[in-house]
């Protein structure tokens, strides 16, 4: 009698198998391109060093590139003018070196923003309307008003022309939809919608211009122009509260700290600082909502993603004062990044993330890691993917290779992230040891475990 060897049970096998295909998931690795990449006239600038340079990314294993495609470019002659010609251009050099490409849908201003390089206003003939109408912009406590970006409280108010603000992003992701359709979930592989200053879902708190902001300052309430200020008094109406119908007056000012004031010392933690910051928060998720119910029936099964800003400092505090000012109701055992991600996924849309290359920090409670990780936690929980960035270029002038290392422990911590997208494509980045080094990290990123 010959006794038989039987081999592993077939669920072992199949387990086996799922760890050989498994146990190695490449990150799609990404470059954005330059702000200015398409000029306030609507033109390609030197596409023939943009041709060379995509080859080039092509050979280094980077996957595609990300573009903004800019409201105050394409629709900047009149309502409904719009003028893709030069976006076309670009979109047909990807496809010629064999990138894919994101885009983003940028509402928003550039040049008012870290490392913004260029000046792109929204379409002047929404300006216009804010010259006869400042509250369509958001305001701080001074009634100042931020051209960055349109107020959410102008979402279904129809001052534009009898257009509303939803309409306005809604007819320009149409168009776009219908121009690049035959792109569209082939070399357009994402759609990135922005939902506020930097085509980050937030509001304008910490602002450059002026010289109002330097880090680390907790930044101010952006809730002041008129149909905002209308809505909480109504909402403290509702709640049977009216003397909760303003915002709060002792949360200081841009450049303070928390223990500077008496709102983010202990004013958030009563029962008035939580109804404000509730009504704060819940009307960005709104916007946001709204805006991303309208993309996804635009853009159909096309991967759409949402960007939420890396406010790092004072993370590591009770109040979260810098992320509360910014829209981000995160404390209180209130889990912000949970409730925008319950949002998101509610359209199937992608978390994008920023600071994956910081570390945590001493200095003004900054904790980008554990505020990477929470953000993580939550799109993993509602079952959407997610994708990050670094917030400050890696490699200026030289490469830092603790950059990279960070970000790839960030990117792998909880299981590989959907993709990564580096900010950004300089002549820095492309040349020399720079380059080599670069392509050592998407390397690593296309083998990550």
């Amino acid at each position: 009698y010959q006794r038989r060897v039987r081999g592993p049970p077939v669920m072992l096998k199949v387990l086996l198998l799922c760890f050989l295909f498994l146990g190695t998931l490449s990150i799609p690795v990404n470059v954005m391109l330059p702000l200015d990449t398409i000029s306030l006239n609507g033109t390609l600038n030197n596409p023939t060093y943009f041709s060379q340079v995509f080859k080039q990314l092509k050979s280094g294993g980077v996957d595609g590139v990300m573009t903004d495609v800019w409201w105050g470019v394409v629709e900047r002659t009149g309502p409904k003018q719009y003028n893709w010609k030069a976006y076309l251009d670009l979109v047909q050099l990807v496809a010629n070196a064999g990138l894919k490409m994101q885009v983003v849908m940028s509402f928003h201003q550039c040049g008012t923003n870290v490392g913004d390089a260029c000046y792109i206003p929204l379409p002047p003939w929404v300006v216009s309307v804010g010259n006869s109408n400042s509250d369509i912009w958001y305001k701080d406590q001074t009634y100042s008003p931020d051209q960055e970006y349109l107020s959410l409280s102008v979402d279904r108010l129809g001052l534009f022309n009898g257009r509303t603000a939803i309409d306005m992003y809604s007819d320009f992701m149409s168009s776009f939809a219908s121009t690049f359709g035959s792109y569209l979930g082939s070399v357009i592989n994402q759609i990135q919608v922005g939902l506020g200053p930097a085509g980050e879902m937030r509001y304008p708190s910490y602002q450059l211009q002026g010289n109002k902001w330097k880090y680390c300052g907790i930044g101010e309430f952006q809730c002041y122009d008129k149909y905002l200020l209308s809505s909480l008094k109504t909402a403290a109406n509702q709640a049977g509260n009216s003397d909760w119908g303003a915002p709060p007056s002792d949360a200081g000012g841009y450049n303070s700290q928390p223990s500077d004031t008496r709102f983010f010392s202990s004013g958030y933690s009563t029962s008035y600082g939580k109804f404000f910051l509730s009504w704060y928060s819940n009307n960005l998720i709104a916007h946001g909502d709204a805006i991303l119910a309208k993309a996804r029936s635009i853009f159909g099964g096309v991967s759409i993603a949402a960007k939420v800003a890396g406010i790092h400092w004072w993370y590591n505090s009770y109040s979260h004062a810098a992320e509360s000012t910014a829209g981000y109701f995160n404390t209180d055992a209130n889990n912000a990044y949970l409730q925008i991600a319950q949002m998101f996924a509610k359209h199937n849309v992608q978390f994008d993330f920023t600071c994956l290359e910081m570390t945590d920090s001493s200095d003004c409670g900054s904790h980008p890691q554990e505020l990477v990780s929470q953000t993580q936690q939550a799109a993993k929980q509602v079952g959407i993917g997610f994708f990050g960035e670094n917030a400050l270029d890696v490699c200026s002038p030289t490469c830092y290779s603790g950059g990279f290392d960070q970000i790839y422990r960030a990117a792998t911590q909880n299981g590989p992230i959907g993709g990564f997208t580096y900010l950004r494509l300089t002549s820095n980045l492309v040349s020399g040891n720079n380059w080599n080094m670069f392509t050592q990290f998407v390397s690593r990123m296309k083998s990550a475990k």
